[in-house]
């Protein structure tokens, strides 16, 4: 670790961090070393989400088509029984009746067909991401850093709702088959009516995935339907709805009937937060984790998670200081508050760096301390001396003193 000189009380450097940016290892390499791609290696340990992401999709395309399939086949038996059954059915009748089964079963095929096309683009899906993690070696790993670099960002901005530039970057990129848009797209329309204060996609996403977020769904119907003083309304919706979930949710059901006595006007902390409109935003969040949790994706963006591996080994306390220099990504903002969760990194050995010349203070090139506490490299001052005839001048604080003032210091 490089640590650049600040004064102390004690006449002793302390240090603050400079640091290169945090996500180099996924940046592309135009040279890799011998190491590099063990190194590149490790990390396809961290592509489960990569792999996982179109094979549930897969089997969610599977189980849709299987149950479609099982409703119509069922319905067309049924319907034939009906006719075989019946007596007096005329042969026009019974005409009608098998035509408007054979059309049925004319639409099962054009289902069947659409869903076996889309099995066979997510089966491509995983195919394709096999061969591409396999594809890593030393000759092109410069090239599958950079389609790697892409995949994350793609990912960030679908999570940011940046659904045009994340497609442009994909076609530009070429990556339709190593990226999820169609997925994130299908979790967009339930966004986008959540936030419009609708259920009725989230309930059906719910009925497809077997989700148990469908209770939030229900409990917030339930709320809105108090909201507008239709409590009988409420109380046959409770019934059919919610009175199912009493087994694992009895004390959230208990607290939405109360509301029927307390209303959305009530000033009980207890009742009143129920019908805020934060909860829509709730529903939103709520569902973004259970979406992420069905497709096995990382609960925070892939951007997030590489730059905090890497932030997690600049992190000093140091950096959260004014002194903190600006060649450190923890002097921004953005990075300091992605780091906040992060424990400081436990520093083994540390290199002090001169101030002015950037470059590393040791034995041949020992620091010198001023007066004032600040130090620097001893061929910087004796530089500085030489252009002002043996006058230092602190370039931080403007402090002026003689080149035989400086006491020399020692690193242990």
């Amino acid at each position: 670790m490089e640590m650049i000189a600040e004064p102390a009380s004690n006449g002793l450097a302390s240090a603050a961090t400079t640091a290169t940016f945090a996500t180099a290892s996924m940046m592309p390499v135009v040279a890799p070393a011998p190491t590099s791609l063990g190194h590149a290696v490790e990390s396809l340990k961290l592509e489960h989400q990569f792999l996982r992401v179109p094979l549930e999709h897969l089997k969610k395309t599977i189980r849709a088509n299987h149950r479609y399939a099982e409703k119509e086949v069922a319905a067309v038996l049924s319907g034939v029984s009906e006719v075989a059954d019946r007596e007096d059915i005329s042969r026009e009748e019974a005409v009608i009746h098998l035509s408007s089964l054979v059309s049925r079963l004319q639409g099962l095929k054009h289902q069947l067909e659409d869903g076996g096309a889309s099995e066979d683009l997510q089966a491509q899906r995983c195919r394709a991401r096999l061969e591409h993690l396999e594809g890593l070696d030393a000759d092109n790993m410069a090239e599958w850093s950079n389609t790697r670099l892409k995949r994350i960002l793609v990912d960030y901005m679908l999570r940011m709702s940046y659904y045009d530039s994340a497609k442009m970057l994909v076609e530009i990129s070429n990556i339709q088959d190593l990226v999820d848009i169609d997925v994130f797209i299908e979790a967009k329309r339930v966004i986008v009516s959540l936030q419009n204060k609708e259920v009725g996609p989230a309930l059906s996403w719910c009925v497809e995935t077997n989700s148990r977020f469908e209770f939030l769904l229900r409990h917030q119907e339930f709320i809105e339907l108090v909201r507008l003083n239709e409590s009988l309304k409420a109380i046959a919706y409770a019934r059919k709805f919610l009175a199912p979930w009493a087994a694992t949710h009895m004390r959230e059901l208990q607290r939405a009937m109360a509301t029927l006595a307390f209303r959305s006007t009530t000033e009980c902390a207890t009742y009143s937060v129920l019908f805020e409109a934060k909860q829509w935003d709730s529903l939103v969040e709520q569902f973004k984790q259970e979406f992420y949790k069905l497709f096995g994706m990382t609960a925070e963006p892939l951007l997030n998670i590489y730059l905090q591996a890497g932030l997690s080994a600049l992190k000093t306390p140091l950096c959260y200081e004014e002194s903190c220099p600006k060649e450190d990504p923890l002097s921004q903002e953005n990075f300091r508050k992605l780091a906040e969760p992060l424990p400081f990194s436990k520093q083994h050995h540390s290199k002090l760096v001169c101030y002015i010349t950037r470059e590393v203070m040791d034995s041949e090139n020992p620091p010198l301390v001023l007066p004032n506490g600040y130090v620097y490299s001893t061929k910087a001052l004796e530089e500085m001396a030489k252009k002002n005839n043996g006058s230092i001048t602190c370039p931080r604080t403007g402090y002026v003193c003689n080149f035989d003032d400086l006491v020399k210091a020692y690193i242990s």
